[in-house]
Order: C-alpha cells, then sequence, then structure tokens
C-alpha cells in the first residue's frame, strides 16, 4: 500500500466541518423536538377509543414507517413546491425528520401510555380531572418515563438520519464532507473524520439523555 495519509486537509478546513456538525445537531434537536409533540399527539389519537382518530394516527404511522425516508424528504423538498409549498433545505430537512421521527414515537409512547394501570387514571377520574388533565397530569410522565430508553434509540437514529439531508444540498456534516471530498480527493481522511465526528454528536446526545433523565425522569418511573 503506496497511500500517503495526509490529515492537514482536516486542520485546514475544520471550521467547515464544525459548520456542518453544529447545523446537524440544530436539525436533530428541533426535529425530535416537533417529532416528540407528533408522538404525544398520535400516541393520544391512539388510545382515545375514537375510530376516526385511531384510524388518521395509524394510517398516518403505516405510510411513514413503511416509506423510505428518502423518499418522504424528496416528497417534501421537491414534490409539495408542485403545490405552491416551498421550502428551503433546511427547513424540508425539519419537516422531512420530525414527520418520520413522529410516526416511530407514535407508537413508542403508545405503548407507554398503555403500560399504565387503569386505576391511576380512574383515580384522576373520580377526583375531577377531565380526560385532558389525566393524561397529561397522570398518564404523560410515567409513560414517557417507561420509554425513555427507547425513545433515546429512536432520537440516535433520528441524529444518523441528518446524513441523508445532504441530498438536497441542506448544508450539514455530510455536505460539508462531501464538499470537501470533490475539492480535495481526500475521501479516506474526510469520511473517517465524518464518523468520529458523527459518533461525538452520538456521545453528547446521550450525555444529554443522561442528564435529563436522571433531573425529569427517575422519580416519574416509581410514581405509578
Amino acid at each position: 500500500m503506496d497511500y500517503s495519509f495526509d490529515f492537514s486537509v482536516i486542520w485546514d478546513n475544520f471550521g467547515v466541518l464544525l459548520a456542518g456538525a453544529w447545523l446537524t445537531l440544530r436539525l436533530s434537536l428541533l426535529a425530535v423536538a416537533f417529532g416528540l409533540v407528533i408522538g404525544i399527539v398520535g400516541s393520544l389519537f391512539r388510545t382515545s377509543g375514537n375510530r376516526l382518530l385511531n384510524g388518521i394516527a395509524l394510517a398516518y404511522v403505516e405510510i411513514i414507517r413503511n416509506t423510505p425516508y428518502l423518499i418522504q424528504l424528496f416528497f417534501i423538498f421537491f414534490g409539495l413546491p408542485a403545490l405552491g409549498l416551498k421550502l428551503s433545505a433546511e427547513q424540508a430537512a425539519i419537516v422531512s425528520l420530525a414527520i418520520n421521527f413522529g410516526a416511530y414515537s407514535t407508537e413508542i409512547v403508545r405503548a407507554g401510555v398503555e403500560s399504565i394501570p387503569k386505576g391511576q387514571v380512574e383515580a384522576g377520574l373520580a377526583i375531577g380531572f377531565n380526560k385532558l388533565d389525566v393524561f397529561r397530569h397522570i398518564v404523560i410522565p410515567p409513560a414517557l418515563a417507561n420509554i425513555y430508553s427507547s425513545l433515546v434509540g429512536q432520537v440516535i437514529l433520528a441524529v444518523l438520519f441528518t446524513s441523508v439531508v445532504s441530498q438536497i444540498a441542506a448544508e450539514d456534516l455530510t455536505y460539508a464532507g462531501n464538499y470537501l471530498d470533490a475539492r480535495t480527493f481526500r475521501s479516506f481522511e474526510i469520511y473517517f473524520t465524518l464518523a468520529i465526528l458523527y459518533l461525538a454528536i452520538v456521545w453528547i446526545v446521550k450525555a444529554l439523555a443522561y442528564v435529563i433523565e436522571s433531573r425529569f425522569f427517575e422519580f416519574a418511573k416509581y410514581r405509578q
């Protein structure tokens, strides 16, 4: 092997990679925040007992979970402009990631909701809470605690899914790497560095998840 390693391209362009990494992290956090709201609403529909709401949520989950994320991204970025709705690359990335995350989190949250004993729900109704208050204050906190590790795993997948948004020229970490590779042809050094940076982002997400769990969910697990 006569390949000569040269990581100077990384040091000379590290600002470009950091900018891409920052966008990747920002896209991930925004998509997860919006996607979790979608997941909670979807789980409320799925457990409402209303056939119409359950059917809407189920159709959404089935469509998103059984189609490739790349197709969803292309539909939002390239397809919606035909209907007069044009989004920037970054907006399309956030919307598509949130919709995708929401479908998976709907089923995860639903499983958590169904793990709550019915007695707790009945007790909440008995003291005068309406169904929405029972869901917000009695069901969701321990339900999220029960499925927290599954949600964190889905969050990590969402972080890794961001690499696909480079296909619509969203300037994330993968886009930055592809840009540098096209200019320098140092593929080994660049993609090796990308792998390390993605690992670092995932570790940051895991660290944040641990802090959130220890501060907000540890007690909720045992409140049932």
